[in-house]
Parts: C-alpha cells; sequence; structure tokens
C-alpha cells in the first residue's frame, strides 16, 4: 500500500530541488553582471542581502503570526512566486539594461519570498510527515538542495560557455520553468496537519524550560548559515579572480564540487548518521581551518581544495541544526521552525555581504598595497582574501556554540534523570 504522503515528500523535495537556483544562480552571474553592467562588489553582496533579509523578514512573520496564515494554501502558491521573480530578474535587464539593477533586485525581493516560505514550510512538513526516520527525512530534504545547487551550475556553466555570457537572461527564464513542476505537485498532493500557533500547554511550558536551549540552536544556525553561504555565493569569484582560472572551470572546480561534497554529505547522513551533535562540532572546526587556509594559502591547489571541503564541512550544519532542536527540543511546530529559518537567513544574509563590502574596502585602501607586496597578489585578490579571513570567525564562534549546546543538554539530560 502506498504511503498516504509519498507525494507530498515528493513535491517537498521536487520544490527545495527548484529552489536550488535562487542561491545558485546569482553567484555564477555575479562577474557578468559585473562585466556587463559595472555593478560593484558591494551590490553584488546587497543582492545576496536583500536575498536573505526578505527571507528573514517571512521567517519573523511566519514566527509570529503562524496562526493567520493557511499553510496548504501558501505552500501550493509558493513555487509560482519563485517563477515570478526568476521571469523579473532577467527581463528588466534585458528590455532595459540601463536599469539592470532595478531588475536584479526586484526580481531577488519576488523569489526571496518564495525562498523565505521554503525554509519556513517544508521542513515542518517533512517533520510532520509521519516516519520511522524523521532525521534521515530531513536530511535528504536538505540535501536535494545540494544536487539542485550542482545541476543549476552545470546547466549554467554549459549555456553561458556555447552562447555567451550576454545570453544569460534566456538560461534565467529556462529555469523559471523548473518551480511550476513542484506548484502542481503539492496541488495534487495532500497535506499533514502541522501546529502553526501555539503548542499544547503542556509542550509549551517544556519550551519556555528550554529558551536557552532554543536560542543556542538559533545561534549554532547563524554561524552555519555564514559559513556555508559565505563560501557559497562567493567561491566563483574567488577561484576565478584570485586563483586566475576561467571562469567556466572556476564554476565547475568551485561552486559544482561546493554543492557535490555539501550534497553526497546530506545523504550520506540520511542513510547512516545517528549522532548529529559531533558532526556539528566536527564541521565548525573544519570549516575554520577551511577558511583560514583559503585567505592565507599563495597555492592554487591547495586554495582550491580548501574552498570545495567547506561544502564537506558544513553540509550538515543548517540541516544538522534543525535535526538537533526537534531531538531535544520538544513541541517544535511551524514557529519555532520560523524561529530557526531566521537565524539561518540572518546568517546567510550577513557573511556575503561582509564578505564583498570587505573585499571592496580592502581593494579600495592603501593597505592592499601593502598586502599585495607582501603576499604578492593583486590589490582585488587582497580584498577576497582578507574578506574570507574575516569571515572565518563565524565557523569559530560556531564552534564556542556547539560546545555550550553540548553542556547544556547534558545538563538537562541529568536534571531529568535527578527528576
Amino acid at each position: 500500500m502506498m504511503h498516504p504522503y509519498k507525494w507530498t515528500k515528493r513535491a517537498c523535495y521536487t520544490a527545495y530541488f527548484t529552489m536550488s537556483t535562487i542561491f545558485s544562480l546569482p553567484p555564477v552571474l555575479f562577474m557578468t553582471f559585473r562585466e556587463l553592467y559595472g555593478i560593484s562588489y558591494t551590490l553584488l553582496g546587497t543582492l545576496v542581502l536583500t536575498n536573505f533579509c526578505t527571507q528573514l523578514a517571512i521567517d519573523l512573520i511566519f514566527t509570529l503570526f503562524a496562526k493567520h496564515f493557511n499553510v496548504k494554501k501558501v505552500v501550493r502558491v509558493m513555487p509560482l512566486i519563485t517563477t515570478m521573480g526568476l521571469s523579473v530578474y532577467a527581463i528588466v535587464p534585458m528590455l532595459s539594461p540601463q536599469n539592470a539593477y532595478v531588475g536584479l533586485f526586484t526580481g531577488t525581493v519576488l523569489f526571496s519570498v518564495s525562498a523565505g516560505l521554503s525554509e519556513v514550510l517544508l521542513s515542518p512538513i517533512i517533520a510532520a510527515i509521519p516516519s520511522d526516520t524523521p532525521g534521515r527525512d530531513m536530511s535528504l530534504l536538505h540535501s536535494l538542495y545540494a544536487f539542485g545547487v550542482f545541476t543549476v551550475v552545470v546547466v549554467s556553466t554549459a549555456f553561458l560557455r556555447l552562447f555567451g555570457q550576454e545570453y544569460w537572461m534566456y538560461l534565467t527564464l529556462f529555469l523559471a520553468v523548473w518551480p511550476i513542476l513542484a506548484s502542481v505537485m503539492f496541488f495534487c498532493s495532500p497535506m499533514p496537519d502541522m501546529a502553526t500557533d501555539h503548542a499544547p500547554q503542556q509542550a509549551k511550558t517544556r519550551t519556555g524550560k528550554r529558551a536557552l536551549g532554543l536560542a543556542l540552536c538559533v545561534g549554532c544556525i547563524f554561524f552555519g548559515s555564514c559559513a556555508e553561504n559565505a563560501m557559497s555565493n562567493w567561491i566563483s569569484g574567488y577561484v576565478e579572480k584570485v586563483l586566475n582560472i576561467d571562469k567556466s572551470w572556476s564554476d565547475l572546480l568551485g561552486m559544482a564540487l561546493f554543492a557535490i561534497l555539501l550534497g553526497l554529505a546530506r545523504i550520506t547522513y540520511a542513510k547512516y548518521g545517528k549522532k548529529i551533535i559531533p558532526i556539528l562540532l566536527i564541521g565548525m572546526i573544519g570549516a575554520s581551518v577551511c577558511y583560514l587556509t583559503v585567505a592565507f594559502t599563495n597555492n592554487t591547489v591547495v586554495a582550491i581544495t580548501a574552498c570545495v571541503l567547506t561544502g564537506l564541512f558544513t553540509s550538515m550544519l543548517w540541516p544538522g541544526t534543525l535535526i538537533m532542536m526537534e531531538e531535544n527540543i520538544p513541541g517544535a511546530g511551524v514557529t519555532a521552525f520560523a524561529l530557526m529559518a531566521a537565524g539561518g537567513d540572518l546568517g546567510a544574509s550577513v557573511a556575503p555581504q561582509l564578505l564583498g563590502a570587505v573585499t571592496d574596502w580592502v581593494a579600495a585602501g592603501p593597505a592592499a598595497d601593502r598586502m599585495g607586496q607582501i603576499l604578492s597578489v593583486s590589490a582585488q585578490q587582497a580584498g577576497l582574501k582578507t574578506g574570507m579571513l574575516v569571515c572565518s570567525v563565524f565557523p569559530i564562534l560556531g564552534t564556542v556554540v556547539v560546545l555550550c549546546l553540548i553542556a547544556y543538554f547534558k545538563k538537562q539530560k541529568k536534571g531529568t534523570v535527578a527528576h
């Protein structure tokens, strides 16, 4: 007998797969926008900031007002908003190149609304579907995002290589069709019941006692998101501009391999994973080492390896924190997931924007010349390396948060046993 929510799961997986376009396509096109429209690193970083700040606003709205939304209807129209945003993203620069940034900004706001809804709603839908392996289902959901990133990068690289960067808008319109499939699948699938507002009083009381645990989880997903998204948004630009590798190869050797390791690690946990907290600790420490290596090494092979391995180490930091919350904090509904998504989106907005701003600031300042002489790099390369160094602070602080979580949950378990 077929599981009643089999197609609902598939719709969630499809939606998460197609949502990857929102996050992976803009970084692939960053250097194209810079060359075609003269857009600065800071403004490119602002597009990333706009993306995740919009998502953050959606997260907070659902955190505060979840009970006022018809979740089932919102989920079904959500992918169509992605299609609308990507269409605006492509059409405005095509029709009015002098207003290209306006189109990019407007399209970013629109598809970011859909991305925010996806982060808030898809995870709790998967969590609400009866399953013997909920942690593995959650990991599989997030792994499909990573494989979506890989697919988008490969398709985009091939398209731009064959037809030229000036035709990027047709690629975007092609990718805008994908989310429609997810919407059709949601309209044809049943939806599980989810807690959208207040959990039962008993669960609320337990959650209230564990407010510090939830706050630490939000901190963990924030720093993990910073570590993942700073690199994923700038890896192609770093490999191309700092390591002087052709754009097509920089996308494949950089972002595509990053996404493959991200997805493979999540698939591996979905199949074999059991204890998530040690994986979070290893991930934070490993990401710290990778960022520091990227910042200081001049060896091309070592630098690319460190960039790509960041995908491996950060792979479980976002989904793993959600799994950890589910396992240790009872009564988590849409509101709790929205709060976690807010922490993740805040990190994903702060880190890439910070890296872009630091790059521009250092490249334009007198320090770039001194760094260039010491490291034998250009001002732009010095800026990108400094940006990576600054962003290493995020996984370092994340390591501290995970250690605090280990101590906190041990204390909670001892208190429960004593009681």
